[in-house]
């Protein structure tokens, strides 16, 4: 796809939609500052979405992108539009969509103009206190996440001038804005509706993928609040939809099946886990039993290629359960360590674990052949065969997964015994997932 043209970034949503185009092929994450016009803005896709709306008194920005691409998303627009920047929304405290605000600041400061303000739901104050207090371990996971070894967690944020809770409307050059509080992948984001233009800027709550709503190493989500919000937007027959990650959707019809057919997914993994939880059944049982309507997941737009069901599953419970799984042996269970030492011994030997991990890795069964190499490396931290069978399988475990999230963790966990078993570096380590680090 060139960059800058309307055209071509409303072809290749138009093609992916209707599914000429593999989403798996055209990845939302793997967009770096395409531009285009739409009818009184523009709308840059740049991993994490940056769009501008003109109006009388200048631009009004949703999301600023991420501390990797704020600069190209800001060239872009100015390339575009010298207006001053009169507003600034946040839609989330991501950091993939929240920095560069300073560039607009320089903007004024340079031609004389006010500084644009900044708005955002209240809660994200306390999300930047938090990931100030956390930017290391936000710094690991994220590292895991996106296999970027070494990446560094910013410690300073820029606050919002202005806050608010459940609505507000702006009223720009004469014309109303409208953002929403939505709880979904965050409990601080926002959705914006322009009425006078039927757009709405939806922020993560839709990204063309299966929603972020489980993410297993991130704080909780909330689904059931998600659905409501997108269910809402559809009830405005919004004509142009402009998501935080992905293409435009162009079209009232299209725009309502992407946002009801979301909420209907998440509905469904909800309701299967709450049914089940109603009836006692275990989170075991429940992870192995709840599945997401096929007919959705092949929809190009909720392919589970960042997040996947079965973690929305997951973080359904921890809503309503907590962390107790219902197996009382994991209430105060032993240390891993201990178990692979008990699970080796009763095995014949840590080498039986290597084999029997190997047998089931070339059988397909990747789930139980990763536990056994992972109790044969806990069992033997110091064995290079150990360890090379647990590269082996987590590698094996990453190439068939599709989800961003699956691929990291094995990806990371696979590269961390190679080093161990002195086999160097491997395809799909850390630094190759195609994709820059977010606050997911």
């Amino acid at each position: 796809m060139t960059e800058g043209t309307m055209a071509d970034v409303l072809e290749l949503a138009d093609r992916l939609f209707t599914g000429e185009l593999d989403i798996e092929q055209h990845h939302p994450f793997r967009l770096f500052g395409e531009l285009a016009e739409i009818d009184g803005g523009a709308f840059v896709a740049a991993f994490a979405n940056a769009s501008a709306l003109t109006t009388g008194e200048g631009l009004l920005l949703v999301d600023t992108s991420s501390t990797f691409l704020s600069e190209r998303v800001h060239d872009a627009l100015r390339a575009w539009r010298t207006d001053p920047a009169h507003t600034i929304v946040f839609t989330h405290g991501h950091i993939d969509h929240c920095f560069g605000v300073e560039r607009y600041e320089e903007d004024a400061r340079r031609d004389g103009h006010p500084a644009p303000r900044v708005i955002a739901h209240e809660a994200i104050t306390a999300r930047f206190d938090r990931y100030v207090r956390t930017a290391g371990y936000n710094a690991v996971i994220n590292a895991r996440q996106f296999q970027a070894a070494g990446l560094e967690w910013p410690t300073v944020f820029r606050y919002p001038d202005d806050t608010y809770r459940d609505t507000r409307v702006l009223e720009i050059g004469g014309e109303p804005f409208e953002l929403h509080h939505a709880r979904g992948e965050t409990d601080d984001h926002t959705w914006v509706w322009a009425p006078e233009r039927g757009i709405v800027l939806t922020g993560d709550l839709f990204i063309w993928a299966s929603p972020n709503c489980g993410n297993p190493q991130k704080v909780q989500r909330y689904p059931l609040d998600w659905a409501r919000a997108l269910r809402d937007m559809a009830a405005l027959e919004p004509q142009l939809l402009l998501p935080g990650h992905g293409l435009p959707i162009v079209g009232s019809e299209r725009v309502a099946r992407a946002l009801t057919e979301t909420a209907t997914l998440l509905e469904s993994l909800h309701d299967q886990t709450v049914d089940l939880m109603n009836e006692g059944a275990r989170l075991d049982d429940i992870v192995h039993t709840v599945k997401a309507p096929a007919e959705l997941l092949a929809r190009p737009y909720l392919r589970p290629i960042y997040d996947e069901p079965e973690f929305v599953v997951r973080n359904v419970w921890r809503l309503y359960g907590g962390w107790y799984d219902g197996n009382p042996a994991r209430l105060k269970p032993p240390r891993d360590a201990a178990v692979a030492h008990e699970v080796a011994a009763l095995a014949g030997g840590v080498e039986r674990l290597v084999a029997r991990a190997r047998e089931l890795a070339a059988g397909g069964d990747l789930r139980l052949a990763a536990q056994l190499a992972e109790w044969a490396a806990a069992a033997a931290p110091d064995d290079t065969a150990s360890h090379a069978v647990r590269a082996e399988v987590f590698a094996a475990r990453a190439a068939s997964e599709a989800s961003t999230m699956s691929k990291g963790i094995f990806s990371w966990a696979a590269t961390e015994s190679r080093a161990r078993a002195g086999l160097g570096g491997i395809s799909g380590g850390p630094g190759s997932s195609g994709s820059g680090p977010r606050a997911r």
